[in-house]
């Protein structure tokens, strides 16, 4: 069964997340003061999306991205530029036929990522909590990046339409509006709905990744993984700060969590060719 389906099915139960009792954090401020606990991570991946060898063109986010606790100055918190500007090139590798698959991944994918950008800004302006605006820019960058996969192996875009809320994919309507509904009735379930999403993310590029050879797309959704791995523990901290309680993973293995918590912040890359070079670019942190 796909996990979409099964977070469809169980995201009912959300409400209910079993976790155990630990000694308590500093808890979070009042999202109506603006004020919020530092998390302990930062989300500095650098995820870009793929340039045609030659262009010079690098899409991507700067080096200095953060999940909460600081701004970015740049379009939408991620820069759009060539070589030494924001952004790291995205290595085009030879193209080659991809199956109708890999093909569906991708147009799924594509709107997943819009979905959790989409319930993000929501969620933002429903609680005002800094980690839900910040990582919805990061999301932009890995739908973007989708995109630019489908542009380049001439694949049509499932959104046809970016206002946010708003799916071709009737599954992913239906779960944006059950997710948004959820989110909006405590801060803690909004944090909830952000590691429910992150888990779920992680396990459809594991399998998706899987099902692929083509290096484009390897390279992508490698980026994408690291930046959702990133996401995981800046919303798990944000949620263990609220609650005092140790969050028990719904949908990845324990061993699965219990690795990607342990493992330090990753920050995708990669060497482009026939560009401009790699971006040095920081987002100007507060």
């Amino acid at each position: 069964m796909r996990t979409k389906t099964i977070l469809v099915i169980t995201l009912l139960t959300l409400g209910t997340i079993a976790i155990s009792a630990c000694q308590p954090l500093t808890p979070v401020a009042s999202a109506t003061e603006g004020e919020v606990a530092p998390v302990n991570v930062e989300d500095t991946e650098n995820v870009a999306a793929p340039a045609v060898a030659g262009s010079g063109n690098a899409y991507g986010m700067a080096d200095g991205e953060c999940d909460g606790t600081c701004d970015q100055q740049g379009v939408g918190g991620h820069g759009h530029g060539q070589g030494g500007e924001m952004g790291g090139q995205v290595p085009a590798f030879a193209i080659g036929e991809i199956s109708q698959a890999e093909a569906d991944g991708l147009a799924f994918m594509r709107e997943e990522e819009k979905l959790a950008r989409d319930v993000y800004l929501t969620l933002y302006d429903t609680w005002g909590l800094k980690p839900f605006t910040n990582i919805a820019s990061s999301e932009q960058t890995h739908t973007d990046a989708i995109k630019a996969l489908l542009e380049m192996y001439e694949l049509p875009d499932p959104v046809t339409d970016d206002t946010v809320g708003v799916f071709t994919n009737e599954d992913l309507q239906a779960l944006n509006d059950q997710l948004v509904e959820m989110g909006s009735a405590s801060l803690v379930d909004a944090l909830k709905v952000g590691v429910a999403i992150e888990e779920i993310d992680i396990l459809d590029l594991i399998e998706y990744l899987e099902g692929t050879e083509e290096a484009n797309i390897e390279f992508v959704y490698e980026n994408l993984l690291a930046g959702s791995e990133n996401h995981l523990r800046a919303f798990v901290s944000q949620l263990e700060a609220q609650t005092g309680e140790t969050y028990i993973p719904q949908y990845l293995t324990q061993e699965m969590y219990d690795t990607i918590m342990s493992a330090s912040n990753a920050r995708g890359g990669g060497h482009g060719q026939g560009g401009h070079g790699q971006g040095g670019g920081r987002g100007n942190q507060n």
